[in-house]
């Protein structure tokens, strides 16, 4: 007697819940070939679904009829199921292959266990070095026309790449200094430490240096050929393995959760690097230009640049903020300091997702005495360029940039001066309009994406001055020739915008107390910077630099975030 397989396209189901009885049918005729192959004893019995094939409902009762499966559909039927029965078949070869593979790889490793390597002890102890020593008189390579022997060397470090051939491994290894390739032969390529390797693995490796041959290429065009090595430190593999973690083509939010493993690569390690000489430049500059560097407070109970932006905390019972710039604690050191700076964070609480904006970032302040708005121009323009100027000094750190930023080109001087007046009638000239969507007019503060178009548009650092009074802080000078303006700058750089913000101050006592009161400031907390003008005021002026902005347009880097080592941005307080 024949078995009968049920199939009903409306209510049946294709999985576990159906077993092809007529209480409960399989959804199609194909997965009842699957479940039951055809033979002769085996009949399927299908039923129409509630619609035809024209849309229109089925008579009620034929419904409820069974009917053997047309040879149309027992056709297509077959097609199909001789189609996925190959493909379970190369499936389960597949497997089959795989499964054997594994076994015989699990075969080598445990093989490889077996494997105990010794260090020589007849050859010379080896020197510790750094990857990127290359002083010959420390460490003497062997040449290939030579056959007097390169220094024996131990070095640490982490596996920054890998590749194998047959018999040989090479590995390049990264300690933060430097990097240097390491050729593993003979039996080190045989042990389970080996076989098992993974990115960022820590390793101590033993081996002479040597010259690399002509024709090939390594870091430093030299080479370590090992004769020993320890694993330090196992990296995490499979899923877990860095490159897993951080893909080239991973998210930004992704890659800014893994900022930590993030930093290893190159490119952002390269960034960190150039920044540390950013700062080394900086110091350097003002230590040539006789200011002393000092470090006011980030805990403030004053506002710089307006209440909007602060992170206020509870101090002790009392309001207090972190703090926007400091600006004011500098100006207090002029009189018995001389001009001075500070390298410190400023905070700014402004929910802005722009690629140029960070809530903390790394301020560079300067204030200097007895000047006059010309003067403070002309500091900045010797500054920018002779920062520019050491840090291109530094031949690894001019390579980093080199790498980074192909068609960098140092700036030529002297810069572009630019009133705000005329930016005004530029942009209205190019057709740039406000943040309304109007022609820009006296009295806008010109957004950041106009700026920045007419930055791009004219290619070459701007000195953008005179700001209206009403859009700039209360304590800038205003020009003594036009009193709606200030005696303001903004450095602009192409690809960035902003990167510096600077004034003259306001030095007279009456003219700073009706500020306070034109700003609705009560002047009674800043009674120690009002101070200054009482006992023996002069004309002084200051800037703050944007140390990310500065190194966005120095590294061409698309945003600020990747400037710093932990970004800090609107909703970003991790890692």
């Amino acid at each position: 007697m024949a078995t009968s397989i049920y199939i009903d396209e409306d209510v049946g189901l294709d999985g576990a819940a159906a077993a092809g009885t007529e209480t409960a049918p399989y959804k199609t005729l194909l997965h009842a070939f699957i479940q039951h192959p055809p033979t002769k004893d085996i009949q399927y019995l299908t039923r129409k679904s509630q619609t035809d094939a024209a849309g229109e409902d089925v008579d009620p009762a034929a419904k409820l009829e069974w009917k053997p499966a047309t040879k149309s559909a027992t056709k297509k039927a077959t097609n199909l199921y001789e189609q996925h029965k190959k493909k379970a078949a190369k499936e389960q070869d597949l497997a089959i292959r795989e499964k054997a593979d594994f076994d015989r790889r699990q075969k080598f490793l445990e093989e490889a266990k077996k494997v105990i390597i010794k260090e020589d002890a007849s050859l010379p102890k080896p020197v510790r070095i750094r990857l990127d020593v290359t002083d010959p008189a420390i460490v003497k390579l062997r040449t290939p026309e030579s056959d007097e022997p390169g220094t024996r060397v131990r070095v640490l470090g982490r596996v920054h790449r890998m590749r194998a051939q047959k018999g040989v491994v090479f590995i390049t290894m990264a300690d933060g200094y430097g990097y240097l390739q390491c050729i593993l032969t003979g039996d080190m390529v045989k042990t389970y430490d080996i076989m098992t390797l993974t990115l960022e693995t820590s390793l101590s490796i033993h081996g002479e240096m040597r010259a690399v041959p002509e024709g090939a290429h390594a870091p430093n065009n030299r080479e370590l050929h090992a004769d020993f090595f320890t694993v330090i430190g196992r990296a995490a593999g499979d899923k877990e393995a860095i490159t897993t973690r951080v893909a080239k083509d991973a998210d930004p939010q992704t890659l800014l959760d893994n900022r930590h493993l993030v930093l290893r690569g190159e490119t952002s390690s390269k960034v960190i690097k150039v920044r540390a000489a950013t700062l080394r430049a900086f110091r350097k500059s003002y230590e040539e230009n006789r200011m002393l560097e000092v470090t006011p407070p980030a805990m403030v109970q004053t506002q710089v640049e307006g209440g909007s932006t602060l992170f206020g905390f509870d101090y002790y019972g009392e309001k207090a903020y972190l703090t926007q710039s400091s600006q004011l604690y500098l100006e207090t050191c002029l009189p018995s300091m001389g001009d001075v700076f500070c390298v410190c964070p400023s905070f700014r609480a402004e929910k802005s997702l722009t690629r140029r904006h960070l809530s903390e970032y790394t301020h560079i302040e300067a204030e200097l005495d007895f000047i006059a708005f010309d003067d403070l121009l002309d500091h900045l323009e010797n500054m920018i360029c002779r920062v520019i100027d050491l840090v291109l000094a530094e031949p690894e750190i001019a390579e980093y940039i080199k790498s980074l930023n192909p068609n960098f080109k140092i700036p030529t001087r002297p810069f572009r001066r630019m009133k705000y007046s005329d930016a005004v009638t530029w942009l209205v000239e190019h057709q740039i309009p406000n943040e309304e969507g109007e022609p820009h007019k006296f009295g806008d503060d010109i957004a950041e994406a106009a700026e920045r178009k007419m930055t791009d548009i004219i290619n070459e650092p701007i000195f953008l001055t005179h700001f209206p009074a009403e859009i700039k802080a209360f304590y800038m000078k205003k020009d003594p020739e036009d009193r709606r303006v200030t005696e303001s700058v903004d450095v602009l750089m192409p690809g960035v915008g902003e990167i510096v913000g600077g004034s003259m101050r306001m030095d007279d006592w009456e003219e700073l107390m009706a500020a306070y009161k034109h700003e609705g400031m009560d002047p009674k907390p800043y009674y120690w910077y009002t101070d200054q003008r009482k006992y023996g005021t002069s004309p002084h002026g200051g800037y703050g630099f944007g140390l990310e902005r500065f190194l966005a347009w120095l590294c061409e880097r698309h945003t600020v975030r990747e400037c710093t080592l932990y970004p800090r941005f609107t909703g970003r307080c991790t890692p």
